[in-house]
């Protein structure tokens, strides 16, 4: 699906009978909403982006560049990340983090075949009104890896700031942190310990 106009300030695409408007899920950023009606079984969009490896996802991943990626089988994921042109990549996760009460997801993820080719779809699960926003489970292992991957960020984020509380300590003291007297971390706070 392609962004063929805006129409009060929401991206439509090239159909018409999806839109991007902004989520009414807190810190969600933008999301997919119906512009007609889909019955329980209707396909909504397809989940469009690069076709790529789990490896190459895992790399992109270790990059920050991370999800939007379906994984198929180890050879055949679908990526959204670089192609925020695709629709399905803005459906969001009524269960995710940011929940609001009364939204519940109203479609699924399904891998179905189309011109010989295995492709993601999102699917309605139920009847969906224009007008109302797509939500997607997103599946527990999203979010148990968001979890960990979260957990990871605020423990750099954590050394990092105690880093900077050193070097700052360290400058204070009158000690210097640069590449010629290659001073470390460690060493500093060894010596602020023992002043």
């Amino acid at each position: 699906m392609k962004i063929s106009k805006k129409a009060k300030g929401a991206l439509v695409d090239s159909n018409g009978v999806v839109k991007i408007n902004t989520s009414q899920l807190p810190n969600a950023g933008k999301g997919l909403f119906a512009l007609v009606e889909f019955k329980r079984g209707d396909i909504v969009c397809e989940y469009e982006g690069e076709i790529v490896t789990w490896a190459e996802c895992e790399r992109r991943s270790q990059e920050g560049h991370e999800g939007y990626a379906f994984f198929m089988t180890k050879n055949r994921c679908v990526d959204a990340y670089f192609t925020p042109w695709a629709f399905g990549r803005y459906a969001n996760d009524a269960r995710g983090v940011g929940r609001v009460e009364g939204l519940k997801n109203n479609a699924q993820y399904e891998i179905k075949r189309r011109d010989g080719v295995q492709k993601v779809f999102i699917v309605a699960t139920r009847t969906i009104q224009p007008g109302q926003e797509i939500f997607v489970h997103y599946g527990d292992d999203y979010w148990r890896y968001l979890d960990g991957t979260r957990e990871i960020i605020l423990e750099r984020e954590r050394q990092k700031r105690k880093e900077n509380k050193l070097k700052k300590l360290a400058i204070e003291n009158g000690k210097t942190l640069n590449s010629q007297t290659k001073t470390t971390i460690k060493k500093v706070k060894k010596e602020l310990e023992f002043a």
